[in-house]
Parts: C-alpha cells; structure tokens; sequence
C-alpha cells in the first residue's frame, strides 16, 4: 500500500511538472533585441507586463497540443481588463441563445431593451443594423468588430450578472469576475440590476426577461488595486490620493487565453467541457473577430474612424496606413483603459502554415495621474505589442513542426 501512495505521489508530481509554464523563453527573445524591449525589461512592474504564449503544434490527424511560456505572468496581480471580457459575453450569450431554443429565440430575433432602475437605459432600435433593429448577432458583430461598449453592455443585460460569473468559474477561469458594465460608470448597487428584455420573431413574442438582481459578492484575492497618486473625480477635479479599482472586473491574463484556447479549439476538450456553440455561432464569432472594419459593409465604417488594423494591438500595433500581410489572420479580443493595453489573440499564417496563441498586457502611466487620458500608448504600450507579435512570429517562422496545420475551418468569408 505505502508502495502505491509512493508512486501515485510520483505521477502528480511528473504531472505537474509536465504542466510547468516555461518562464525563460520570453525573457530570452525580449533580451535578444535591447533596442525594442529594452526599456520595458528594465522596468517590467512599472509597466505591468504579464505575458503568455502558447505554441501549437498539430498531429498527424491535425489535433492540436500545446506548450505555453510565460513572463512576469501572476494571476493574482491586478490590471483593468477593459474590453477583454466583451469575448465572455458573446460566448455565454449565444449559450444562453441556445439554452433557449425551445422558445423559439435565436440570435436573429429582435431584442427590446426596457429600463426597470435608475441608470438603466432602453433600446427599441438600432439603425446601425440593416433591419434597423437590434439584436444579439448583430451585438456581437459590433462588439468584435470596433468594441462597441453599448453592444457589450446589452449582452452583460441579457445574460445576467449571476449567470456570467458563474459560467466563468465553470470553466475554468477562477482568477475573474464580470460585475459591470462599461462606459456609464456602472458599479455597486445599479450593476447589481439588469434591464427587462423581451425578443421578437416579427410580430411575436418568443421570450420574456423579467429584471433581474444579483445580490451576490465577487471577492478574489488581488493586489495592486489601488494605483498611482491621484485622480480626475467626475467632475474633472483632481483628487490627490491614489486611485481604487477594487469592486472593478478582473480577467487574468491566462484565464483569457483559457477562454480563447477552448473557443479556438474546442476539439482539444472533453465533450462535456466545450462550449454549447452551434457551427454556426462559431462561424460567427470566427468571422467578426477576424474581419477588419474596413471590410464591413453593413455597418459601413469610416476608415478615419475605424481603420483597417484599429483592433490589432499586436503585430500591428494598431498603426494606420501599414501594409497588412494578406496571409495573416488575428483572431482576437483587445482592450485599452486607464494606460493599460491588453490584446488576446490566436493568429494565423495560411502560407506560411503559422499558428499560436499570445495574450499580453502592458501599462504606462507616466504622471500616476487617473481619468486624465494622458497615458503613453502611443509612445510606449503600442510599440511594445507591435515588436511583442512580431518577435513570436519571427520565431514561429523558424520552429520546425511534425504535420502542417489544416486551416480550413479558419478560412471566412468576409464579404
């Protein structure tokens, strides 16, 4: 018996080990080029750099496996995630969908958002739609598109505060919280509230949301919540004291790409542990998390606006007027507040037969001071995501691979 505990001891620790995060690759490729990495490697908690890059390599019937590195990566060291928990949304939102699907709802059906609580909004159309009015699909064509925060906020409605929070812990993702929406300054009681909602096939009414209330506390055990030394209150007054984003949502670094991971392959987990997405609701999210805004027809975005790499922090660095690699496709997720940049994403190479997963963020906040818009994005955090891309496609040009990855499933149509 004591020989059967000894060896079982043995195999979870191998089994761990087998699991261990590399934390020396990244260091090492940043290293090798001073010039693009050099100030942030030397101030790497100034800038809030958490790293995470997973390779794929593929066999001979073209499942994937994976191997991650990781840099200055701690799940439990705080930075806002701004628009990254929109991609959450949209998924738990087309499960919900089909949950429903005995009602007759689809993400087709027309939404009507009312107001039940102070701050609430209502939506009755949406002329950005070609119908004219609004819906789920449509919300998530924005939302992966631009970011668009009122399409993320309806979606944040509509699932529910309760229901979000727990699916996140269902799968997984035990380092992250969604308590609010964005953009309207939402928090405490009035994020607890979601709007009624009712849906729509024409004239009839398939589904009925009543208001909902979530009394619940999402605690985690975070740190560096309370930031830099001051900050602009609502009313443009500076506030001399440091800046508090408890209560805030929280996305850890490798919980985002958890989700990506599973929503890119969900034939790498088990039946029971694959999101309950049609081919159809994949295809969607595929195809607008893809798809660059110039290349929308409906709605039609102004370039000026809304440019060709305006959601592609990394390898573009969000740069206008670049010559973009035809061959190259960013599936992603990014998101930009309070100086903090945060980009997740798959990326593929369809000639070059290159894929891997990369998540990183990065802050610069030079003055410490909050709500004053003055942060280094340009000057530092885009660059940094640029040269951060780049650099691991450079490396995955040269890794040699067993089998060449079939693409096929990851080819739109973005007409």
């Amino acid at each position: 018996m004591k020989s059967f505990f000894t060896s079982l001891l043995l195999i979870m620790c191998l089994s761990s080990m087998a699991q261990k995060t590399d934390t020396v690759l990244l260091e090492k490729l940043m290293k090798a080029k001073p010039e693009l990495f050099g100030n942030i490697l030397n101030h790497p908690d100034k800038n809030q750099v958490q790293i995470l890059y997973t390779q794929i390599n593929r066999d001979s019937k073209n499942k994937p496996s994976f191997k991650s590195f990781s840099y200055n990566l701690d799940a439990h060291h705080y930075f806002y995630p701004a628009s990254t928990v929109k991609l959450a949304a949209v998924i738990f939102a087309l499960e919900k969908v089909n949950r429903l699907k005995n009602t007759s709802l689809t993400a087709k059906s027309t939404m009507i958002t009312d107001s039940a609580f102070k701050g609430q909004t209502k939506v009755t159309q949406d002329t950005s739609s070609k119908n004219g009015l609004a819906s789920i699909e449509h919300y998530i064509k924005k939302i992966l598109l631009t970011s668009d925060n009122d399409a993320f906020n309806r979606l944040f409605e509509f699932v529910g505060r309760a229901e979000i929070n727990e699916k996140l812990k269902q799968n997984g993702l035990i380092n992250s919280r969604i308590l609010n929406r964005l953009a309207v300054g939402d928090a405490g009681e009035t994020s607890k509230h979601t709007n009624p909602i009712k849906f729509y096939n024409g004239e009839k009414l398939v589904y009925n949301q009543d208001a909902q209330y979530d009394p619940k506390e999402y605690n985690l055990t975070l740190t560096n919540t309370i930031m830099g030394k001051g900050y602009l209150d609502s009313a443009d007054k500076l506030v001399n004291k440091p800046f508090s984003l408890e209560n805030k949502n929280a996305f850890a670094i490798e919980d985002q790409q958890k989700l990506m991971k599973k929503l890119i392959f969900p034939e790498a987990f088990p039946k029971n542990e694959q999101y309950n997405l049609t081919p159809d609701d994949y295809k969607l999210i595929y195809t607008y998390m893809s798809k660059l805004p110039t290349e929308s027809d409906f709605r039609k975005y102004d370039a000026k606006e809304f440019w060709p790499t305006y959601a592609k922090m990394l390898y573009y660095g969000r740069e206008q007027n670049v010559n973009l690699d035809s061959n190259i496709r960013i599936f992603n997720k990014y998101g930009d507040s309070y100086g903090f940049i945060i980009d997740n994403a798959y990326f593929v190479d369809f000639k070059n037969g290159i894929e891997f997963l990369l998540t990183a963020v990065v802050q610069s906040n030079e003055d410490g001071i909050y709500n004053d818009n003055k942060y280094e994005y340009e000057t530092v955090c885009f660059p940094f995501m640029k040269n951060l891309g780049r650099t691991i496609y450079e490396s995955e040009l040269y890794r040699k691979k067993a089998n060449k990855p079939n693409f096929n499933k990851f080819k739109m149509d973005y007409k």
